[in-house]
């Protein structure tokens, strides 16, 4: 391949593709209709266009009351923890460039999880469970790194290693379950299924500061090389592209985003794996298509906590993301058995 292919190649992956924006805008749009939609449902019903007078500060004192305290932090907190969950898991799948690659599978969310859990069965404070969590992603994060990342994060090593981890981490929160009493048990139970259930600014704000300090980050360090980083090693290192220091740091602030959203709301199933993999299906792009795959998480978490508000009886929004999640797995390990992928 001569210099100016190699150059054009390159462009054509990192320029701005109208198809991505066009996925994103839709995405948008339709989250901000069910966000309408979900702001005017339950026992006090508000109609849509109220909703939206509400938001811009025009309603009366009971819908202010009821759309911006009530309902309007737990929607803001399910929006951005999908944001983050599909962030972490484009970032993980472009680095190991399976769509297999998620949080969810390569232990992150379980080591967030087992640290988590230590906490409420020790009685310990929400504030110690949100850093539990974080501390919990960031070092099974950095246990990936040590283990398979000599040679490079990529390629099934890195799932294999993700995956013992996953199994290891299992094992013990399944040791620290028994270990509790029934009241603490039932506490974690619902934690380790995922929820939105009483999400406040408390949850929401820390979450936003996160997300509005890693995007950038995700967004301008790490989106382009990422994207080059897909046409190999040798070809990335060759056009300037740091390829370990940009693992390391792609690696860290996914499982950094992805601890915090457990933090947030739980270890909320199959979002950073669904979310990137139907933004990269919907834009066809190469990389880690990190602006769709946002637009992507916040709709589908919105969606989902619509869904198990309004099941016949309440459900906590990761048996919905689980029970979704698991089908459309089974239908991407089928599609990857008969492209001859795994």
């Amino acid at each position: 391949m001569t210099t100016a292919t190699l150059q054009r190649s390159v462009r054509s992956r990192i320029g701005v593709r109208p198809r991505a924006v066009l996925v994103g805008i839709v995405a948008t749009v339709l989250t901000a209709v069910i966000v309408v939609i979900t702001l005017g449902t339950g026992e006090f019903p508000i109609a849509p266009a109220d909703v939206v007078k509400t938001l811009f500060g025009q309603g009366t004192a009971a819908q202010d009351f009821i759309v911006n305290e009530l309902r309007l932090p737990r929607v803001i907190t399910a929006i951005l923890v999908g944001m983050a969950l599909a962030a972490g898991g484009a970032v993980f799948q472009s680095l190991v460039r399976n769509p297999l690659g998620s949080p969810d599978i390569l232990g992150v969310t379980n080591g967030a999880s087992t640290a988590a859990l230590t906490v409420v069965i020790l009685g310990g404070s929400s504030t110690q469970l949100s850093l539990a969590a974080v501390a919990g992603g960031l070092g099974a994060a950095l246990l990936i790194q040590l283990i398979g990342g000599r040679h490079g994060l990529h390629g099934f090593r890195f799932i294999l290693v993700g995956i013992g981890l996953s199994a290891i981490f299992t094992g013990i929160s399944g040791y620290l379950l028994t270990r509790g009493v029934q009241m603490e048990n039932a506490r974690a139970l619902l934690w380790l299924t995922g929820s939105l259930d009483g999400r406040d600014w408390q949850q929401a704000g820390p979450l936003l500061g996160v997300l509005a300090v890693i995007l950038p980050i995700l967004l301008l360090a790490c989106g382009p090389g990422l994207r080059i980083l897909e046409m190999g090693d040798d070809t990335a290192a060759a056009l300037g592209v740091p390829v370990r220091f940009l693992r390391t740091l792609a690696l860290f602030t996914a499982a950094l985003l992805v601890a915090c959203a457990a933090a947030a709301a739980g270890p909320v199933a199959f979002v950073a794996l669904i979310a990137p993999h139907l933004a990269k299906k919907l834009t066809r792009a190469p990389g880690p298509n990190l602006i769709p795959s946002l637009a992507m998480g916040a709709l589908l978490l919105v969606g989902a906590d619509w869904l198990a508000q309004h099941a016949p009886r309440a459900l906590p929004v990761g048996v919905v993301t689980g029970i979704v999640g698991g089908a459309y797995l089974v239908g991407l390990l089928t599609m990857e058995r008969r492209a001859g992928r795994i």
